[in-house]
């Protein structure tokens, strides 16, 4: 999910221009709620007679929020009272917020995959990156951050941390995904080097929700047959 806002003249506010402003007056904290609650009403996968989702909704954190002593108490009675199935949410928590609220984090989640959400590292290489934190957190998934992957068909660096990180993910049974995948020459290197996942232009153009339809009734039908 990527979050915008209209203006009074009706014109996209991006991320980068409200949440500093909602940081500096404590409203990460509210916000994140307001998200959270429409998403598992709205958006998510409600289908709970499944053993599992048919698609996953990612949805990022702030570490304001993760800080907050009943956010946790927030976010399980919220899941609880969607019974959404198994999968249908990915909490994202960035590197740099993983690391200032280690231990607070690693309770965060494993409270929240008892009942069935995943986790995914986002922003990973951008913070001060370690593979040893990383053998504590139980995520599901690793984003590597956009900067090693932009030029990583070009790049013999940032070729190899990409590579390094993949490996290390596969030996800890974490899926990698690549952020920021604009081109096709980027997307093809990515699964020459066996990424299972991608995000960026190249793959699709953010959209707004009232198009989202991720998942046919008929095909889900079909599928269950």
């Amino acid at each position: 999910m990527l979050l915008r806002k209209r203006d009074e003249r009706g014109e996209l506010v991006g991320p980068d221009q409200f949440i500093p402003a909602a940081e500096r007056y404590n409203l990460m904290s509210t916000l994140d709620r307001w998200v959270i609650t429409q998403a598992l009403t709205q958006l998510a996968d409600r289908n709970s007679e499944a053993e599992s989702a048919h698609f996953t909704l990612a949805i990022n954190l702030s570490g304001t929020s993760l800080s907050e002593d009943r956010f946790l108490e927030f976010v399980i009675d919220e899941v609880k009272k969607q019974k959404l199935p198994e999968g249908a949410i990915c909490f994202e928590i960035t590197e740099t917020a993983a690391i200032s609220n280690l231990s607070r984090v690693i309770h965060f989640m494993q409270a929240l995959k008892e009942l069935g959400c995943k986790f995914s590292l986002d922003d990973f290489g951008s913070g001060l990156s370690s593979f040893t934190y990383l053998k504590n957190l139980p995520v599901d998934y690793l984003e590597i951050d956009g900067q090693f992957i932009q030029n990583v068909a070009e790049d013999a660096v940032d070729e190899s941390m990409v590579k390094a990180i993949n490996q290390v993910d596969q030996a800890m049974g974490i899926e990698t995904i690549a952020e920021r995948v604009e081109s096709k020459v980027v997307s093809d290197k990515l699964s020459e080097l066996g990424i299972e996942f991608a995000q960026g232009f190249y793959i699709a153009r953010p959209t707004s929700v009232a198009t989202f339809e991720p998942w046919a009734e008929s095909d889900i039908a079909s599928r269950r047959a």
